[in-house]
């Protein structure tokens, strides 16, 4: 069985102490292709580095709502010129993770302008958007429907929200589905995946965060995409193995990935 991680972040310091054993175990595994996503100034150049290292892994550039700071203008314009002096080299594959996050107490206004700023970004090098958004749907779903997003994208670690997911499939995105689909506590897991055509569907695990069931609270990495693989297959009554078929083609469509 063939597989794409198609967000996760192995950048984190967590995977400091054994970074290239785990990348090499994962590709044995079945671990075809990953993308290793930006959310920084500082993760984007270390997952740059990281993508330039390993054949089979991509990244992301861009800052997201999390990790704006009072030089988040500058931050951006930098993170253009790494996409224009690397994008030759085939391993950025979208501008993100961006969007909104209003979990915490930071500047909504400010956060609207930088989401703003990087999908102008995407446009300018044709590449689709990474989106992450938390408890801020009407505002996201809202920026998307004012500006325009020549490539789309995708909605990562999607909140198992039926109206964003509704909204988002209107928009032509994509919708990538992560470990929250396994747990215990989700209560509308089966009807989002079901609302999610095969078509418009990915995997991640946004790792080293949210472990799936039945190793949630570990450090995730991408062997575990095959309980959430699982999850879907069972849900949508397919085979697990078409399931991480469909959705590996489909990561290389939105990414714009060439090779096998």
């Amino acid at each position: 069985m063939k597989i794409f991680e198609s967000h996760a972040h192995y950048d984190d310091e967590r995977f400091d102490t054994d970074r290239d054993y785990i990348i090499q175990e994962m590709y044995n595994f079945g671990v075809k292709k990953i993308v290793s996503a930006g959310y920084s100034l500082e993760g984007t150049l270390r997952n740059i580095n990281l993508a330039k290292k390993y054949q089979f892994i991509y990244t992301t550039c861009g800052i997201s709502p999390n990790d704006l700071n009072e030089n988040w203008e500058e931050d951006i314009n930098k993170i253009d010129n790494i996409i224009k002096n690397n994008l030759d080299t085939g391993k950025i594959v979208a501008v993100g993770e961006i969007g909104l996050d209003y979990h915490y107490d930071t500047d909504k206004n400010i956060q609207k302008k930088a989401f703003i700023k990087q999908i102008e970004i995407g446009n300018k090098y044709n590449l689709p958007i990474v989106i992450h958004t938390r408890e801020a749907v009407m505002d996201t779903i809202s920026i998307l429907k004012e500006n325009e997003v020549i490539k789309k994208g995708i909605f990562h670690c999607c909140p198992l929200n039926r109206e964003l997911v509704k909204e988002a499939l209107k928009l032509g995105y994509y919708i990538s589905l992560a470990g929250p689909i396994t747990f215990k506590n989700s209560k509308n897991a089966d009807e989002i995946i079901n609302l999610v055509p095969l078509n418009k569907m990915l995997v991640e695990t946004d790792s080293p965060y949210l472990a799936p069931e039945p190793v949630r609270g570990t450090r995730n990495d991408s062997r575990n995409l095959k309980y959430i693989l699982q999850k879907i297959a069972k849900v949508k009554e397919i085979e697990t193995e078409e399931i991480a078929e469909i959705t590996y083609e489909n990561a290389k469509k939105i990414y714009q990935i060439k090779n096998p």
